[in-house]
């Protein structure tokens, strides 16, 4: 009997009308992940613990490029200063996409108190800071390389290459310095390996650990920042008549530019912001001066209308100041683009999240003015960038302290959901070309 039963069992396998279930890399990537928790953990708090500044994250590389190669890796080192790159090739062929995790903190002195809490300083404008990873990049490091860690056991497994591109400067270069994604494409990374879709996240506290938001499209806005001078005649306060006065034509142009957003492009399109966050000039209250200096910022959600809003804040300064006998001057530092998730990736993502995670803990993100120089990146391939919750759930996210505060905190439960997403991504593009 028992052998007439491994027979027909043998005679069950081969037959040729009985498929088997083949198990996919999406399957194999979601099983795995659990076990590479505890990992990514563990890198995520060392890295919390030692933050470095943007262009300056030399122990944050050395330590990746350790990982990186004992996975097994090809890795690419000092790209745009300090990014690393890991290529893993798996082993059928098929395309290639990469992962991007940017690695710099920010010039905050940490006030959580956590056991791996930054006490790490730093020279910032010339000046001693405190080191912390307010924006939560230690995390984005983590996830990174456990992603790395889940495809480079699933090696033979994959169809295809993947890039795992550890970015530098994302805050910002330091003054007179390029970097972050700017710098790495300037440099002709993309022209070395170029992927044929590339993914980004970011943890943030307005949203609770475990919950993902995206948007189709734009997401985030571009950020450009400007400087406009008002050139004027000094005179004394008390005769305003015997001068120019760039303190009132200051005034002026800062109203002036408030009606570009609401009276000068269209609403209906995109939203837009035209902020002046500082003026400066004159040292007495009874001197009119003959120079004020305003910086402020531009936040738009369309390039093209990003353009024509420049153009809008030149006009606006320049004629308001004429009409006072002033003289404006406007100097420009263009910032990141418009970050924008391409449609039909998005929308093949979103399935993909909702399937990892449980559509209960995806939804649509409104529109934010913050920037990310992952657009750079979106420039050059269809990119898709969402947000992981970073509050403990429970507590009220839009209370919670925001990325760049001292007390910014990543509740750590949301790490496996992240790497599963993640990852999952990655391993759906890639068997599905």
């Amino acid at each position: 009997m028992q052998r007439l039963i491994a027979l027909f069992s043998l005679f069950f396998f081969l037959s040729p009308g009985v498929v088997m279930a083949e198990t996919t890399l999406a399957d194999s990537v979601d099983a795995l992940a659990p076990q590479i928790d505890a990992r990514v953990l563990e890198w995520r708090r060392y890295f919390h613990e030692h933050p470095e500044l943007s262009n300056r994250e030399f122990n944050t590389a050395k330590v990746i490029t350790k990982a990186l190669e004992d996975m097994g890796m090809e890795v690419w080192k000092d790209v745009a200063h300090t990014g690393v790159v890991g290529i893993l090739k798996g082993g059928k062929p098929g395309p290639i996409v990469a992962i991007r995790a940017d690695i710099d903190a920010l010039p905050v002195e940490e006030v959580n108190d956590l056991p791996f809490r930054s006490v790490a300083r730093g020279e910032y404008r010339g000046a001693d800071t405190g080191v912390m990873h307010a924006c939560g990049h230690d995390t984005h490091i983590a996830l990174g390389l456990g992603a790395a860690a889940i495809f480079a056991e699933l090696r033979e497994q994959v169809p295809g290459t993947i890039m795992f591109i550890f970015q530098p400067a994302e805050e910002g270069a330091p003054e007179g310095e390029e970097g972050g994604a700017f710098l790495m494409l300037k440099e002709g990374l993309f022209e070395r390996m170029k992927p044929d879709a590339i993914y980004g996240l970011h943890v943030w506290s307005a949203g609770n650990a475990g919950e993902i938001t995206y948007r189709s499209g734009p997401l985030m806005a571009s950020a450009d920042g400007f400087q406009i001078d008002i050139y004027g005649r000094q005179t004394h306060a008390s005769r305003p008549w015997g001068g120019i006065d760039p303190i009132v034509t200051a005034a002026q142009v800062v109203m002036g530019l408030q009606t570009i957003a609401s009276r000068q492009v269209n609403v209906t399109k995109a939203p837009s912001v035209v902020s002046v966050g500082r003026i400066n000039g004159g040292i007495r209250g009874n001197i009119i001066p003959d120079h004020v200096e305003m910086l402020g910022t531009v936040r738009a959600f369309d390039p093209a209308m990003r353009e024509d809003i420049k153009r809008r804040v030149e006009h606006t300064a320049k004629t308001i100041a004429e009409s006072q006998g002033a003289r404006a001057e406007i100097k420009w530092e263009f910032g990141y683009p418009v970050t924008i998730n391409e449609p039909a990736l998005t929308e093949r993502s979103v399935k993909v999240l909702n399937k990892v995670v449980g559509a209960e803990h995806v939804s649509q993100s409104d529109l934010i003015t913050g920037a990310e120089d992952f657009s750079f990146f979106q420039q050059q391939v269809p990119g898709f960038y969402f947000f992981l919750g970073a509050t403990p759930v429970g507590q009220d996210a839009s209370m919670a302290p925001s990325n760049h505060s001292p007390m910014f905190f990543v509740d750590e439960s949301t790490l496996p959901v992240g790497l599963k997403a993640l990852a999952g991504l990655v391993a759906e593009r890639l068997e599905n070309p």
